[in-house]
């Protein structure tokens, strides 16, 4: 098979329905080339059942990004799958949580704001750590950000936390460019997912972009961050790294 992704293996988290960039994400790779295999945290039966609606169906392994143990047995259920000759070419970092107390600024606990962080951000180190011995160099490590440049309506302590996730992204690419993994972010617009019906306020939000997107943005399409995100995986940015790719409509660069 050809494409931009050929012979590439690739590991998606946060597929949970077909209207999410992951899901998105998986398919634009597997119709490149790519051989993909899913992760999934809770509804495992509801990510098997979204797994059969891509072009190939993809494996599922369980995995919940807080748990340690689960981590380091990663790699060995990355094994089980592929054989002798396992690799990893390729990661899909999306996965964000927020409590709905970290949803108000004044008021949230660090209870709140740590699990915030800790799913957002710090997961985005531990899971390419736990798949860093089936990686080499030419890998690529794309996560999903909602730009942290300002202060959103209603999204707060999560803005924070994306924050956190980008400033991961700029250590991790440095840490890793010398085995040649780059590491990159997609900045993608809002979106009408499972994920935007745990921000309060969501629409909001979203009506920025009805606004002050000069190409347009559709709330109701996340292929094109998903063919961004495949863009980053592929050989064609062999020397970008650290980068945040923005996927918004243009939202990110128009002033007042």
């Amino acid at each position: 098979m050809s494409g931009i992704l050929a012979g590439k293996r690739i590991l998606v988290t946060g597929v949970l329905t077909e209207s999410s960039i992951a899901f998105q994400a998986a398919k634009v790779a597997q119709n490149e080339g790519a051989e993909v295999i899913l992760t999934g945290f809770g509804r495992l039966s509801l990510v098997e059942r979204i797994a059969k609606r891509l072009p190939k169906e993809a494996p599922v392994i369980e995995l919940d990004v807080t748990n340690q143990e689960q981590l380091d047995g990663l790699a060995g259920k990355v094994r089980e799958l592929q054989g002798e000759d396992a690799r990893i070419d390729g990661i899909v970092h999306s996965i964000a949580f927020g409590p709905q107390g970290a949803f108000n600024f004044l008021e949230a606990t660090w209870e709140d704001v740590s699990t915030a962080v800790q799913v957002s951000a710090y997961s985005y180190k531990s899971l390419t750590t736990a798949l860093l011995p089936l990686m080499s160099e030419g890998a690529s490590v794309v996560g999903l950000t909602f730009d942290a440049q300002i202060a959103w309506p209603k999204y707060d302590w999560m803005g924070v936390a994306k924050a956190a996730l980008e400033s991961t992204n700029r250590y991790l690419a440095r840490d890793l460019g010398p085995k040649g993994i780059r590491c990159n972010l997609v900045s993608a617009g809002p979106l009408k997912s499972m994920a935007a019906k745990s921000i309060p306020g969501f629409e909001e939000l979203a009506d920025v972009w009805n606004h002050r997107a000069p190409i347009g943005w559709d709330l109701a399409d996340p292929e094109p961050a998903g063919r961004g995100v495949v863009g980053l995986l592929s050989d064609f940015f062999p020397r970008t790294t650290g980068e945040i790719v923005h996927v918004d409509g243009g939202v990110h660069m128009m002033g007042a």
